[in-house]
């Protein structure tokens, strides 16, 4: 395969038919090497299905005959440049300055763009023709996905949560507020309870709330404590795409473009709970059984007749996130925030550090490690949960004391004897 592309095919395409390049030519071979189909590669391609297969069934090549001409720099290098192109992941600069520094030849960086262009398209195929991949059943790719979105009026970011069955493509999408570590786990929590079973592995990107560290080299990955506590609670194996390479995700990658597109996009919500119930609605009656572009199949469909089973039982396990351990500072006001939400406190304890513990839909406030607030856990944004109790003994504002005006000064204490101001300029009137 790698002769092809130092080789030219000969004339022979019929009238109409587009004369195609080298590199062109090569790529389809590539992507036919792959289990590609002859419509596939048309369209990856941008050129006619026909096209594809005259150039594939054709079989007469012969060597590329170099213009007669002056040498060229770069004459006998195309092993090297290929080598070079490669170790340094396309970057053209690169290579021109290792041509500079291990072969003493000086040339302009388009000059070598010209030369690699064909091994760039070469680079450009293999990364497309990895993007689809099928998967056992049993995995599940989850990510987030944002945009911006007002709800009940109120202009804000919106948050989607999104885990995809790579096998049967059955969806389950959450939305929040943020995309913190806390997020993330109730996302993956409701999709396993949204699915009835647990995946045997969870794939996600490079997110900083769950992997400390990813090296692109190497490929170690160094996750989140708390997120191999999560793994081993609920006994799934986590695994991080490769750096920069979501597409190797491209299931979720695709499936948070399909909800933003047809879950979202066009709708109204005058509320939090209206959103939330719009997406119950729309992975039952939409995402679950629409007819899926590549397996030809309802996603609820295949999900009951094969993928189920392979998902390990939830044995009525509770939630990972029972407690939520927070530690907040009282603000003047005499709240703490939490999620964008407030929360009053007594208000002796402005500025001081607190504890929250969140569970059950309930938010307790501790100081000391005694309770001094409780309050429902509100799931909204900005709003306020107030105790009026948390006010009392407050100092009593000036408008409530009783105002004493001072006593006007007699007339007799506002009039000094002439004799001092006679002293004091120097002499009588």
């Amino acid at each position: 395969m790698a002769d092809s592309l130092t080789l030219f095919p000969e004339r022979t395409e019929s009238p109409g038919e587009g004369m195609k390049l080298p590199d062109e030519v090569a790529a389809m071979r590539r992507l036919r090497e792959l289990g590609w189909g002859s419509r596939r590669i048309a369209r990856e391609l941008g050129c006619g299905r026909e096209t594809v297969r005259r150039w594939l069934e054709k079989n007469i090549w012969r060597s590329y005959r170099r213009s007669r001409g002056r040498p060229k720099k770069l004459d006998g290098l195309e092993t090297w440049l290929a080598e070079k192109f490669r170790q340094h992941r396309g970057n053209a600069d690169v290579v021109r300055q290792d041509l500079e520094r291990q072969k003493g030849i000086t040339i302009s960086l388009r000059t070598l763009e010209r030369s690699v262009a064909h091994l760039r398209q070469e680079l450009l195929a293999e990364a497309r023709a990895t993007v689809r991949f099928e998967t056992a059943p049993g995995r599940q790719q989850v990510d987030f996905g944002e945009l911006r979105l007002p709800i009940g009026g109120e202009p804000g970011r919106l948050f989607l949560f999104v885990a995809t069955l790579g096998y049967s493509r059955r969806i389950y999408v959450q939305a929040f507020r943020h995309e913190r570590q806390w997020a993330w786990f109730a996302g993956m929590e409701g999709a396993f309870r949204h699915f009835g079973g647990l995946p045997e592995e969870v794939l996600f990107d490079n997110a900083k709330a769950l992997v400390d560290r990813h090296d692109r080299a190497t490929r170690e990955v160094v996750f989140n404590q708390r997120l191999h506590a999560f793994a081993r609670y609920w006994g799934f194996r986590p695994h991080a795409c490769a750096p920069y390479r979501a597409r190797t995700k491209g299931k979720d990658e695709r499936g948070v473009g399909y909800v933003k597109r047809n879950a979202i996009a066009g709708h109204v919500f005058h509320s939090w709970l209206e959103l939330e119930a719009h997406l119950v609605w729309w992975m039952r009656e939409v995402a679950d059984a629409r007819i899926h572009g590549t397996t030809g199949e309802a996603p609820g469909e295949r999900f009951a007749r094969e993928e189920v089973a392979k998902l390990k039982p939830l044995n009525g396990r509770p939630s990972f996130l029972q407690i939520r351990e927070l530690s907040r500072r009282v603000s003047s006001e005499g709240c703490i925030e939490v999620d964008t939400n407030h929360y009053s406190v007594p208000w002796r304890l402005i500025g001081c550090q607190v504890s929250v513990l969140v569970s059950d839909g309930q938010l307790r406030v501790l100081h000391a490690g005694a309770e001094v607030a409780r309050h429902g856990e509100r799931r909204g944004r900005r709003e306020r949960s107030i105790t009026a109790g948390h006010l009392a003994g407050i100092a009593t504002s000036r408008m409530e004391r009783p105002i004493t005006a001072p006593a006007p000064a007699s007339s007799a204490e506002l009039r000094r004897p002439l004799t001092e101001y006679e002293r004091v300029i120097g002499g009588g009137w």
